[in-house]
């Protein structure tokens, strides 16, 4: 029995959610999404999306929960958005942006210019003292992950002095150095 598949997803005020032929519409105050979807039933019912399956086979259950989360994702992100932060651990790292361009020090011999998607908002936060943050926010989850792990792979975290680019609150596995 799949326990997140079968959980109802509550539609908050200001938001509409619309199902047609093999596709699931959702707007809300900060866009539109939409998702396609097959082996399942999406209903809509008392302000509530539900997604049954037909059957018990392997395929149908693993489809259950994964389109009642991908809605689920969808309806948070139109409603409230999703953010995603970055922190640039060590020595001269530095994070700027001009409109939709993110310009990032990162100890090499030149910086990285990156465009980022319309959708993407983008905030850098450099306080002294304390390490740049980079500050990602938009209405799709999928899209905020693969900017944020696109900027995170330019220079990820190593286990020796934790220096890269790491998520806020992400704990690394460090490794102790050389012994004597």
């Amino acid at each position: 029995m799949s326990r997140i598949g079968n959980n109802p997803i509550a539609i908050p005020e200001g938001v509409t959610v619309e199902v047609k032929d093999a596709l699931v519409t959702v707007k809300g105050k900060l866009g539109e999404l939409s998702q396609d979807f097959s082996d399942v039933d999406v209903k809509i019912e008392e302000g509530k999306v539900l997604v049954e399956r037909p059957s018990d086979s392997k395929d149908h259950k693993a489809k259950h929960g994964l389109y009642r989360a991908l809605v689920a994702n969808m309806i948070k992100g139109v409603s409230q958005g999703w953010t995603k932060q970055l922190e640039l651990v060590g020595v001269g790292y530095r994070a700027s942006n001009q409109g939709q361009k993110l310009d990032l020090a990162l100890g090499f011999s030149h910086n990285i210019v990156m465009d980022i998607a319309p959708e993407v908002q983008i905030e850098t936060i450099s306080e002294k003292g304390k390490n740049p943050i980079v500050k990602l926010t938009s209405h799709d989850k999928q899209l905020v992950g693969q900017v944020a792990a696109k900027i995170r792979g330019f220079r990820r975290p190593e286990p020796y002095k934790g220096k890269g680019i790491k998520f806020v609150g992400e704990q690394l596995r460090r490794k102790a150095g050389k012994s004597a």
